[in-house]
Order: C-alpha cells, then structure tokens, then sequence
C-alpha cells in the first residue's frame, strides 16, 4: 500500500492516546490499534478503508472516526454480535474476537460508517467540563459579575450546560447538587473560589455541524465517539445526554471566525461575556485561528469593568500536546495590557487537575 508506513504511524499515535496518563485508558481500543496495525501490514479491509486518508494529519483522527462509526452501529442494535464484545455495551471486552467481526464489517462498510469518515469525531467530552466550570469560577469571581457564555466547537452543547453537573472539592461545591453527574475531590494543589460561586445569565454555542442531543439519534451520534471504556466515564456521558434532553436549546451552525462578532456586538452591561473552548483549536485553518485572535483582541481593547470580555479554553499543550492546558485571558477595561494566566494542567478527558494559577501576564501566542 502507498501510504502504508504513514496509516501505522497514525494508527501507533492514535494507539498512545488510548493508553496516555494524561486520559482515561482504554485498554480495548488500545488492542484494536493492534489489531489494525496487523491489518494494514497485511493490507486488509481496515488498512484499504483507512487508505484515502493515510496521509491526512494525525490530529484529523482517523482511527477515532472509525471506531466511533463502529461503536455507533452496536449501540443503536444494528451489530448484536459485535455487542457482546464491547464494553460499553455489557460485552466481555475480547478485542480479538471483536476484531474478527469488525473485519466483515469493514469489508463492506456500511452507510453509517462511511459517513463517521467524513466528519470529525464529535466528542463533546463532558469530563472537561471540571476544567472548564473551574476557569468559569475564577472569571466571576475577578469580575463579579452573571457570566453569558459562547462556546465555540460546542457539538452537542453537553459543555454549554456544564452548571447542570456538580463540582465539589473538600465539602465546598457549585452546579446542581441533585445531578447524576458529579466530579469531587479531583483538584490538586490548590481549587478554584467555590464560595463566590458563578451566576450564567445565558448560554448559546456553534459549531460546524452540531449535534441536537435531544433526539434519540444525536444522542446515539454523541455517545458512539465517547470510548467504550472505563465505565464510569460512559455512564457519565449516558447521564450527561440525558439531562440535555431536559435542557434542549440551540447550537447555531456557522464557522466560528464568522459567528463570533456577533457574539461579541452584543454584550450587555452588567454581564462578563466568556468566550470558551475546549480540544478544539486545532481543528481550525490557522485562517480561522487569526481571525478569532484578531476579534477577541478588537473587543477586548473596548472592554469596561461593566462589561468585561474572557477567553477561556482548554487545549492541547504546545510542542508536546500533552497534558492539556486551561488558560485564562480577561479584558476588564482596568488595565491596557489584557491578563492571560495559566490556570490548570488535566487529561483531555478529564480526570485529575492539577490547579496552580500562574500570575497575571502579559498573552502569549497560544491557544
């Protein structure tokens, strides 16, 4: 095959992601990369499928895309064989046994599959919503102020309703104190202001090709991209779509550079618009990125303490990707230079944080 030795590079990196310390393992998964590795070696039906995009960049997560098509398909009944192997669905978690079937599967791919390979994967991990509400707690607790949030990549929003969840870390807490969907005790070396609290005044998101998790079928579409594996972070995902299904409301469906100034023409006094994302920055043109510096900037300059702009978000760390970074940058309309600070260091799917806001700085040319 041509593009051979590049398709088992992207498989063998993708493989490192299942297994990294900075995520969840998935052990399973990690199998199956082993299981396609020896497929592409052999030029089998996985390797053939994969071979239009072997050259594609690893961040266009090709591998993710086929096993989030493959999970789609037992998960809404359409392969009961292959369900009795995956975790996520009470299997007994042999990857050597789901990979026989998943060889007939690929062989000749279904419609479903081949669309999940067209699209990028629609994580929408809830898990980063423990990052994400800690940098939404030190905005309000700087500024005093109701937050109106802007997600931009929001998917299907399950990080737009991050106040439906719980956080609580040493008896102190904020979000819905009911919710199935809980995180506690995960801060080390220090929490954010748990005591200030943070009052969302109003939410709204976008993203390329948003997911309505309301319906049964993006709520299937959400859930096949969460890994099988560990339990409790499926279940969480399970819980979370839930709930949004209570809480339905609208992602618009725009590039981001083109629906960000809008966003930011209507702020309110009396009201800090943030503006966040989350694992989401490479998979903008650098085009894009300039843009959204550039307004973020321009709006930034016009800021008052009344009506105080932030960009928060939660990307990979540069060079080395891992751990993921949560960096804060707030325009209060008190000083001329803007405020960027290091505030945590996490997993990409959640998990442990590591908290230790660094002091107010100048901006760097990070995400």
């Amino acid at each position: 095959m041509e593009h051979r030795d590049q398709l088992l590079a992207t498989i063998r990196w993708q493989q490192a992601g299942f297994t990294a310390r900075s995520t969840a393992a998935a052990p399973f998964y990690a199998a199956l990369c082993d299981e396609l590795a020896r497929d592409a070696e052999e030029d089998g039906p996985g390797s053939r499928l994969l071979a239009p995009f072997a050259a594609e960049p690893y961040e266009a997560a090709y591998v993710l895309r086929l096993l989030g098509g493959i999970h789609r398909l037992l998960l809404s009944g359409e392969a009961p064989a292959l369900a009795r192997h995956f975790p996520s669905t009470g299997g007994d978690g042999d990857p050597n046994a789901a990979w026989l079937l998943i060889e007939k599967v690929v062989e000749d791919p279904p419609p479903a599959l081949l669309d999940a390979l067209t699209r990028p994967p629609q994580t929408n991990e809830v898990g980063r919503s423990v990052a994400l509400a800690s940098g939404l707690l030190v905005v309000a607790d700087q500024v005093g102020l109701p937050l109106a949030l802007r997600e931009i990549g929001s998917s299907g929003g399950l990080n737009l309703r991050l106040d439906t969840y719980w956080y609580e870390q040493g008896g102190q807490g904020w979000g819905d104190a009911a919710s199935p969907v809980r995180f506690v005790d995960l801060w080390a070396g220090g929490a954010p202001p748990f005591a200030s609290g943070a009052l969302i005044s109003d939410r709204r998101g976008c993203d390329r090709d948003p997911v309505d998790v309301s319906t049964a079928a993006g709520g299937l579409t959400t859930l096949s991209y969460v890994w099988p594996e560990p339990a409790d972070r499926f279940q969480r995902a399970r819980d979370a779509i839930a709930l949004a299904a209570d809480n339905p409301f609208t992602i618009d469906r725009a590039e981001a550079s083109e629906w960000l100034p809008a966003q930011l023409d209507m702020r309110l006094s009396g009201t800090a618009l943030v503006v966040y994302h989350s694992v989401v920055w490479q998979y903008l043109g650098e085009n894009t990125q300039a843009a959204l510096r550039a307004q973020l900037e321009d709006a930034g300059r016009v800021a008052t303490p009344d009506s105080p702009l932030a960009w928060l978000r939660l990307e990979p760390r540069p060079v080395t990707y891992a751990p993921a970074e949560l960096r804060l940058t707030v325009w209060d309309g008190r000083t001329r230079a803007p405020e960027e600070r290091l505030l945590a260091t996490t997993g990409f799917h959640g998990g442990s944080i590591t908290w230790g806001p660094s002091p107010r700085t100048s901006p760097s040319s990070s995400p």
